[in-house]
Parts: C-alpha cells; structure tokens; sequence
C-alpha cells in the first residue's frame, strides 16, 4: 500500500508547527509534505517549479489548503486543481481562520471537499485534525 501523503499548504510557520504537533498528537504518522504558498502547492502537484521530476502519479490522499497565502490564494489553486483531470477528484479540505461566508461559499463552489475553520484553542484545534486523520486517512475511499 502507497504511503498516504498529507498535502498543507499553510504560509503561516506558527500553523503548520501546531499543525504538525496536533498529527503527531493524534498518531498520524503520515508524510506531511508542507508548502508555503499556492504556487508550491500547484508544483508539488503537477511536478513543476522545485519539485520537476517527482512523481505525479503519487498524489496526496488529501490536501489541507488554507485560502490565505502568498502568489497565489487557496481558492485559485483549489480552481486550478479541478480544472485539471490528474487532480480533479483529489480531496481537498479547506482549513483556514477565515469566517466569512463568501470564502466557504467560493471554497464549495469551487470544489472543495470539506471547510473547516481553525479553532483558536489548540485542543480544539488537535481535536479537528484528529477527526481531519481518521476520515480522509482511514475511513474515506477515495477515488
């Protein structure tokens, strides 16, 4: 069985460590692959930019997008990852601090999988990427 590869996409360096804190907390022993930005992100995927030659046929079990970033914003590359029949069906779960309903709106409209809004509290927070795990890792079949 291929490794189940966690895409995070998250420019802010004090979320990706809480992020990576709450997994381990969790026994989430996956590779996490961290991008900082929405370019990086399209390059991991298509085998672009810094990462020319890897494996595109190996993609993410589910990338965790936040909407914020530099370059390139979430929901752009969530609209340039359903245009693209490669990664069209990929999982993709919106995590950001965003409350505004025109961000989740756009995010379904445009494909997202699921949007979840980061808790302030990191409990909360271990608790939302606990679930995040054992859905899209070991419960969900993908496609």
């Amino acid at each position: 069985m291929k490794n189940k590869i966690i895409l995070l996409a998250e420019d802010n360096p004090d979320d990706v460590k809480l992020t990576l804190r709450a997994l381990k907390k969790s026994n989430i022993l996956n590779e996490v692959v961290v991008v900082e930005d929405g370019v990086e992100a399209l390059d991991y995927l298509f085998g672009t930019g810094k990462f020319a030659g890897r494996d595109t046929g190996e993609l993410p079990q589910v990338v965790l997008l936040d909407l914020k970033m530099p370059k390139m914003d979430g929901l752009q590359v969530l609209q340039r990852v359903r245009a693209d029949n490669r990664t069209k069906l990929m999982p993709v779960v919106v995590l950001t601090t965003s409350s505004e309903d025109k961000d989740r709106i756009e995010s379904y409209k445009l494909g997202a999988n699921s949007y979840i809004r980061k808790p302030v509290d990191f409990n909360q927070f271990a608790e939302a990427v606990r679930q995040l795990g054992l859905y899209w890792l070991v419960l969900n079949e993908g496609p």
